[in-house]
C-alpha cells in the first residue's frame, strides 16, 4: 500500500454563545514509506490490543485513569495529528486526536528525564504570560482528592495510563490557538489542559501530545461547547482523497438522504469517556445471524456493550456473535483459505485469490441493526483485499469483553456525533467528494 496522509479540515462556527469560529487542520499518516497493507495490519492489530489492555486497566480498581490512544511505529504508521498552539506567544506542537479519551495535554519544561522526545519545542509555562494552574476545587479537576476538606490536591496533579504508556503533572489553564493560517486563526482562551513533567518513553514518535474528544467534562468538545462533530472517513485503499471532521454547528447531516439515528447508551462511570451503542443484531445480505440478544449488552457492572471509536483500526466482537459472522462468510465463499494470509495480516479468515491483481467475489451488504437504524456494510468495508489475500477485517474477543465498531467499518459513511442530544446519525456517502 502506497504511503497515505490524510488532511483533515476541522471547522467550527460559533460554538457557544459568544466564542469564535475555530479551524484547524489534522494529518494522518496511513502508513509509510514501503509498508505493504499487511503491514499496516499486523501494527494497527498491535496497537489495538494495546487499547483493549488500557481499558481492562480501566475497568480495574488499581486508581489508574485509562485513556487508550494509537501511537507510533517503527513500521511508519502514524496517528490522527493536529497541529495547535498554546500559550502567549504561541507555541505550535502536533497532538493526537482521541475519540476514546477527554484529557488534553502536552509535555512541559522543566522536563525530567522520563519525559519522551517530541518533534516541536517544549512548551514552559514560565514564558506564557496566560498560563494559570487550574484553582483548587475545579469541577475540572482530575484529581480525585480535589473536592475533599482542605483541597488535599492544590495542584490538581494527574498520571493518565494509555495503550501503551502514560502521562502525569498538573493542570492548568491556557489559551490555545487553532488553525494554521493567520487568516482562520483563532485564540480561545482559559482552556484546562495537563502540563506533563513526565510520560514514559513509549512509542510517541510524531507527537507532542494528545487533545481528547471523549465525553468527559476536560475534553475540547467539552470545554468549547460545540455539542456535535462530525466525519467522514475516505476508503483505506484512497491514497489521494482529504477526509474532513467537523466540530460544532458546523456538523450537519441536514439535507442528506438515508440518513438513520440511534440514541447514545447511557455509559458506566468507568467509561464515561466512551460512545456507547445499542446493537441489537446483524444480517449478511438479507439473513439475520442467529447471536444471542445479550451479545452486545452493556452490564451494570460496566463489561460488555459496543462502543465507536475512531482510534480502533477494526471492528472487535465478542466470540459468540464473531463465530456466527465468520460462519456466514465461510458459506459464501469457495475460494481457498489461506492460513499464509492469517500469518501476514493477523486476521483470522483469510482466502487465498487466484492472482495478486484478481478481484474478490461479490459479497451481500452487512447491516449493523442499531437500536432505530440500520448501517449498512458494503463488502469492501468488511473485508479487505491486499496483494492476491482477501481477510475478513474484523476479530473476536472474550465473551464479556467490550464490542468495538472499528474506523475500518466506518470508511465511506458520514457520521455525526450529537453530544448535546445524545444521539449518534450516519448515511452513506462518498466521502472522498466532500
Amino acid at each position: 500500500m502506497a504511503p497515505l496522509a490524510v488532511l483533515i479540515s476541522l471547522v467550527c462556527a460559533t460554538l457557544a454563545a459568544g466564542a469564535a469560529g475555530v479551524r484547524v487542520e489534522l494529518t494522518r499518516m496511513h502508513s509509510g514509506p514501503g509498508v505493504t497493507a499487511s503491514q499496516f495490519v499486523r501494527e494497527a492489530l498491535r496497537r489495538d490490543m494495546l487499547r483493549h489492555n488500557a481499558r481492562r486497566l480501566a475497568a480495574s480498581d488499581d486508581g489508574t485513569v485509562s485513556a487508550p490512544t494509537r501511537m507510533n511505529s517503527p513500521s511508519g504508521i502514524e496517528e490522527y495529528l493536529m497541529t495547535l498552539a498554546i500559550g502567549t506567544p504561541p507555541v505550535s506542537y502536533p497532538a493526537i486526536v482521541d475519540t476514546g479519551s477527554d484529557l488534553i495535554w502536552t509535555q512541559c519544561a522543566p522536563c525530567s528525564d522520563q519525559c519522551f522526545k517530541q518533534p516541536s519545542p517544549l512548551y514552559n509555562p514560565a514564558s506564557s504570560t496566560t498560563f494559570g494552574l487550574l484553582p483548587c476545587g475545579s469541577p475540572l479537576s482530575m484529581c480525585e482528592e480535589a473536592a475533599a476538606p482542605g483541597c488535599s490536591c492544590p495542584y490538581n496533579s494527574y498520571n493518565q495510563t494509555y495503550g501503551k504508556g502514560w502521562t502525569a503533572g498538573v493542570q492548568g489553564t491556557e489559551t490555545f490557538t487553532f488553525g494554521s493560517t493567520p487568516a482562520d486563526q483563532t485564540r480561545v482562551p482559559n482552556i484546562t489542559f495537563g502540563c506533563s513533567n513526565a510520560s514514559s518513553s513509549g512509542d510517541w514518535n510524531g507527537s507532542s501530545g494528545l487533545v481528547g474528544l471523549g465525553r468527559g467534562a476536560v475534553s475540547l468538545v467539552s470545554q468549547l461547547g460545540a455539542g456535535r462533530f462530525s466525519y467522514c472517513l475516505t476508503p483505506f485503499q484512497d491514497t489521494n482523497s482529504t477526509s474532513t471532521l467537523l466540530l460544532g454547528p458546523s456538523a450537519s447531516l441536514d439535507g442528506i438522504t438515508g440518513v438513520g439515528s440511534t440514541p447514545f447508551v447511557a455509559s458506566p462511570e468507568m467509561g464515561f469517556s466512551y460512545y456507547y451503542l445499542n446493537l441489537k443484531g446483524i444480517s449478511l445480505g438479507t439473513t439475520a445471524l442467529s447471536i444471542p440478544p445479550n451479545a452486545f449488552s452493556l452490564k451494570a457492572d460496566g463489561t460488555g456493550g459496543l462502543i465507536i471509536d475512531s482510534g480502533t483500526t477494526i471492528t472487535y466482537l465478542a466470540n459468540t456473535a464473531y463465530q456466527r459472522v465468520r460462519a456466514a462468510i465461510v458459506s459464501l465463499v469457495t475460494l481457498p483459505t489461506s492460513a499464509d494470509g492469517s500469518a501476514a495480516t493477523g486476521f483470522d479468515l483469510c482466502y487465498a485469490l487466484p492472482s495478486p491483481t484478481s478481484a474478490p467475489p461479490a459479497m451481500p451488504s452487512m447491516t449493523l441493526h442499531f437500536d432505530g437504524a440500520d448501517m449498512v456494510l458494503p463488502s469492501d468495508s468488511y473485508m479487505m483485499q491486499d496483494s492476491g489475500v482477501w481477510c475478513l477485517a474484523m476479530q473476536n474477543q472474550t465473551d464479556g469483553e467490550v464490542n468495538i465498531l472499528g474506523n475500518y467499518q466506518q470508511q465511506n459513511l458520514h457520521i455525526l456525533y450529537d453530544v448535546r442530544h445524545e444521539t449518534l446519525s450516519f448515511a452513506p456517502a462518498k466521502c472522498s467528494t466532500l
